[in-house]
C-alpha cells in the first residue's frame, strides 16, 4: 500500500492526517473526506453536507458511506464519488469501502455546516 499521505504522486495534495495518528479511524476518514471539494463551490464536501451517512467498523477497517451531490445534473457525478472512495481507501487502517450515491433526501442549502456558511458568506 502506498503512503496514505501521498495519494497520487508528488503533485497530489497531501492529506491533512498523519497515517500513524492515534485518532480514531472515523476521524481520520472524515479528515480525508475533507480534502475533496465540489469543483463549483469552494467548500469541501463534508462541510457542504454531501455525506449523509458514515458508518465505520474499526475492527474490520470498513467504511460505509452514503453521499449525494448538489444536483443529479452535477458535472462531476461520474467522478466525485470515486474520488471520495479513493481518498477513504488511502487512510491507514481502511480495508474496505462501500460507497452509495443517493438522491433522497435531495440536497439543499440547509445541509451546509456553519463552517460552509461562513466560507460562502452566508453568515
Amino acid at each position: 500500500m502506498s503512503d496514505p499521505a501521498t495519494p497520487a504522486g508528488d503533485d497530489a495534495p497531501k492529506l491533512p492526517i498523519d497515517p500513524n495518528d492515534e485518532k480514531p479511524l472515523r476521524e481520520r476518514i472524515i479528515a480525508a473526506i475533507c480534502t475533496v471539494f465540489d469543483p463549483e463551490i469552494p467548500v469541501n464536501i463534508w462541510e457542504l453536507g454531501l455525506i449523509y451517512e458514515l458508518t465505520v467498523d474499526d475492527e474490520a477497517g470498513s467504511a460505509d458511506v452514503k453521499m449525494t451531490l448538489t444536483s443529479p445534473a452535477c458535472p462531476v457525478a461520474g467522478t466525485l464519488p470515486g474520488e471520495v472512495e479513493t481518498r477513504i481507501r488511502e487512510v491507514e487502517g481502511v480495508n474496505e469501502v462501500a460507497l452509495e450515491l443517493v438522491w433522497e433526501p435531495p440536497w439543499d442549502k440547509e445541509r451546509l455546516s456553519d463552517v460552509a456558511r461562513l466560507q460562502l458568506g452566508l453568515m
